[in-house]
This record gives C-alpha cells, structure tokens and sequence, in this order.
C-alpha cells in the first residue's frame, strides 16, 4: 500500500495512507453507533498516534465532502454515518489491523466517558480579589450531591483542581461522606484508591 500522508506524529503501528484513515475513521463510528463530535474522533485517533492530525480532519472533511458522514439531526456539531459510510466501514474494515481498531476504539470510549463526566460534574473557576473560586459539583442526575467551593491561590492551581477532579468525581464524594461519617474503613480505601 502506498503512504501518502504525513508521518509526524504516527507511532509504529500506525496508518499511513488516506483511505485507511478514512476507513479508520467509518470504522470508529460504526462501533461507537452514536454520533460523535469531529474533535473526539480526531482525538481518538490522533492521541494514541494512529494517525498524523491534520491528515485526519482533512479525511473526516472529505468524507463529509463525499457524503458518507453527516451532521446529525439531534445534535449540533455532531456527525453520523451515512449509508455509503456504513458501506465503506463494512466493506474495508478488515483492511486495517486489529491492533490499530482496538486502540481508536478504547481511546473514543475513553474519551465518551470523559466528556459525561465532565459533562455530569460542573467545575466553575472564578476569578476574586484574592485569587480564584473553584466550584465542583458531583451531581447524582437530578440533584446535586455535593456542591463545594474551593479557593486557588492561581489560575494554574484552579485547572489542576478541575482537572483533577473530572479524572474520579466519585472518589472526592466518598472521602466527603466517609470523612463526616468517621468511616475509617472507606477513608483507607480512598487513600489506598489515591495511591494506585
């Protein structure tokens, strides 16, 4: 098979060509079967190294282009497969290796997962006289479980707090409720969770 993309930024491995990558790409919203963000796929592709980025969103635009994705009815920014990308991922996703498929998929669940978390755990960062608030709320579907504000010294500390948080919501909110309960037990599971 000919190369014909840029390989900065590709790990051995990787895909090399256009066509793979936009088979790769049908592929990922073939498994996944929701629609996805252009950005996640592009991530999802490009962060495991499968893929140089430019040469990725260039190929999601051509398939755009050439009808097999489009925007979602249902969501804004959103995009699904047509029916001649179903074809296309049907037809050619035993061409890529499995390798490749599995890490593009587990990347995008990943970063799915990621995105509800986020999405479900509001951080809001607000600038004081004195520095920064934190807001972080755990949200347990239609009530907020914790709402906890929290003041930074700097912007930097205010996104490492964020950060921090969106990586295991759960975690704070048991060392909250384990730590006002005196459960001893839970607190050193939490600790021994924060070691790992």
């Amino acid at each position: 098979m000919a190369f014909d993309t840029f390989d900065e930024g590709i790990n051995y491995g990787g895909v090399r060509s256009k066509n793979e990558i936009r088979t790769l790409i049908c592929y990922l919203f073939a498994s996944i079967n929701k629609p996805l963000e252009k950005s996640t796929v592009i991530e999802s592709i490009q962060k495991r190294g499968l893929a140089n980025y430019f040469e990725t969103s260039s190929c999601f635009d051509d398939l755009v282009a050439h009808n097999n994705l489009k925007m979602s009815e249902n969501s804004i920014n959103f995009f699904e497969l047509t029916d001649n990308g179903k074809m296309v991922a049907n037809q050619l996703e035993s061409t890529l290796p499995v390798s490749v498929k599995e890490k593009a998929y587990t990347c995008a669940i990943e970063l799915l997962e990621q995105k509800r978390i986020e999405k479900e755990n509001l951080v809001k960062i607000t600038k004081t006289d004195k520095g920064y608030n934190v807001n972080l709320r755990i949200s347990g579907g239609d009530v907020d479980l914790v709402s906890l504000d929290i003041y930074a010294p700097d912007k930097e500390q205010a996104k490492l707090i964020k950060k921090n948080f969106h990586k295991n919501p759960e975690l704070l909110y048991k060392i909250i409720i384990a730590t006002l309960t005196k459960d001893k037990d839970v607190i050193k599971e939490c600790l021994d969770e924060l070691k790992a």
